[in-house]
C-alpha cells in the first residue's frame, strides 16, 4: 500500500526540490549523473498533479459513487476514510483495495494512495470491530507511562496497516486548560487532549506517533496552531476565533515539539488566530502556514487542512476558493472528508488557476513534490 521505490536521480531531485537539500550522493559507477535541467515532475499532467494535493472523503456506511470515482475521473491521489465503520478489518480493507486498485500510470502517475483515517481513541474512533481494539481517549491516554502508550499504539498502527490505512490523523497536540475543557467544543469535550499541560501533552503525543510509525503508519499532529482554547466547534459553528493564541503560546509550543522530532503531517484548523492573523481561517493564512509553521517552526513536511469541504467555518467561501486559498497559504493537501460531492468544484478551481497564473502553478509544484516525498519516505 505504500510507496513504489524510485532510484538513483529522481529520488535524488525529488527530496532536493521538497527540502532544499539534496540526498546523499549514489555510487558513481550506478547512478546517472544529476543535470540542472533534469525535473521531478517530468511527465506530470496537470490534472495528475492536483489530484496529489487533494484527499476526498469515502464514506464508510455508504460509500458515494463520487469517492469511488474520483481516482479515475479526477485522478485523486489521497483517500480519508469517513463516518464510522463496527464491521472490523476485512470490509474496510476491501474497501480499499477497491480505490487503490484504480492506481495506475494514467490515473496518479503510478503513485500510491495516502489513506487516511482519524484513530484516535475515545468518542473519536473510526474504525472498530472485529480485528481493532477498543482505544481509550487521549485524556486516559495521558495517564499510561509513555512506555506502555506506544506499546499500545504499535498495536493500534498494526491494526490499521492490516486494513490498508497509511496514515492516521492523529494525535491531538492541542492544550486546552483544565478549567476550559469542559466548554472547548471540539477537543475538551470530547477528552481529545493527552492533558493540560506542555509536558504532558509533547510527551504522550510522542509516544503515540511512534507507535504508529513502528507499524508502518504516518500521524498527522493537529490542528495547528492549536484549537485548545476556542468554545465553537469550526465543523458546527461559523466564526470560531481564538483571542488568546499567540506565536510564543504553549499551544504553538506543542506543535514546535512535534515538527523538531520529525512529524511527517500537520493539519492546520479552520479557526481564526486574532493575534496571528485575524483576517481569515487559519487553513487560509499565509502568516499561519507559510510564516510560523514553515518560517518559525521550520516545518518542512506536509500541510493538511482540517476539512474543507462541509465545516460550518469556510461555508462563506465556495469550495474552489477554499481550495485556492489553502495551496496559496501554503498547505499541501485540501481535505474534502465529509462531502465528497465538492471535491470537482475544487480541483477544477484548482487546475484553472494553475494555468492562468504562475506564481500559483509554482505553488501547486511544491506542494506535489512534498506529497510524493512522504510518500516515498514510507
Amino acid at each position: 500500500m505504500r510507496a513504489r521505490a524510485v532510484s538513483g536521480v529522481g529520488l535524488v531531485l525529488l527530496l532536493a526540490a521538497c527540502s532544499g537539500s539534496a540526498a546523499g550522493p549514489p555510487s558513481a559507477s550506478t547512478a546517472p549523473t544529476p543535470t540542472a535541467s533534469a525535473d521531478p515532475l517530468a511527465g506530470w499532467t496537470l490534472e495528475q498533479k492536483i489530484g496529489q494535493i487533494v484527499m476526498v472523503g469515502v464514506n464508510l456506511a455508504a460509500p458515494q459513487q463520487a469517492s469511488i470515482d474520483a481516482v479515475t475521473d479526477e485522478h485523486v491521489g489521497n483517500v480519508f476514510l469517513q463516518n464510522r465503520s463496527s464491521a472490523g478489518t476485512q470490509p474496510v480493507l476491501d474497501l480499499v483495495r477497491q480505490l487503490t486498485d484504480q492506481v495506475s500510470d494514467e490515473t496518479t502517475h503510478g503513485t500510491p494512495l495516502f489513506v487516511g483515517v482519524d484513530q484516535e481513541g475515545g468518542q473519536v474512533q473510526t474504525l472498530t470491530g472485529p480485528g481493532f481494539s477498543t482505544i481509550p481517549a487521549a485524556l486516559t491516554q495521558g495517564s499510561m507511562s509513555a512506555a506502555d502508550l506506544q506499546a499500545a499504539a504499535t498495536t493500534w498502527g498494526q491494526e490499521l496497516a492490516a486494513a490498508g490505512v497509511t496514515v492516521n490523523l492523529a494525535p491531538v497536540v492541542d492544550i486546552p486548560t483544565e478549567q476550559g475543557a469542559a466548554s472547548n467544543a471540539p477537543i475538551g469535550h470530547y477528552q481529545r487532549e493527552f492533558g493540560y499541560d506542555l509536558s504532558t501533552v509533547t510527551t504522550h503525543a510522542d509516544a503515540f506517533a511512534a507507535g504508529m510509525a513502528a507499524a508502518g503508519v504516518d500521524t498527522a499532529v493537529k490542528h495547528f496552531p492549536g484549537l485548545g482554547r476556542v468554545t465553537g466547534d469550526t465543523d458546527t459553528t461559523a466564526g470560531v476565533t481564538d483571542d488568546v493564541t499567540g506565536p510564543s503560546s504553549d499551544q504553538v509550543a506543542s506543535f514546535q515539539h512535534a515538527v523538531d522530532r520529525g512529524t511527517p503531517f500537520v493539519m492546520v484548523s479552520t479557526a481564526i488566530y486574532a493575534l496571528i492573523d485575524p483576517t481569515v481561517p487559519a487553513a487560509f493564512s499565509s502568516p499561519v502556514v507559510t510564516d510560523l509553521l514553515r518560517g518559525t517552526l521550520g516545518f518542512d513536511g506536509v500541510v493538511i487542512t482540517d476539512d474543507l469541504s462541509a465545516a460550518a467555518q469556510v461555508a462563506a467561501w465556495t469550495p474552489g476558493d477554499r481550495a485556492i486559498d489553502a495551496i496559496s497559504a501554503g498547505c499541501d493537501i485540501v481535505l474534502a472528508s465529509k462531502d465528497p460531492t465538492v471535491l470537482p468544484a475544487m480541483i477544477t478551481a484548482l487546475t484553472q488557476k494553475a494555468q492562468t497564473d504562475d506564481a500559483f502553478a509554482a505553488k501547486v509544484d511544491a506542494a506535489v513534490l512534498r506529497v510524493l516525498a512522504a510518500k516515498h519516505a514510507g
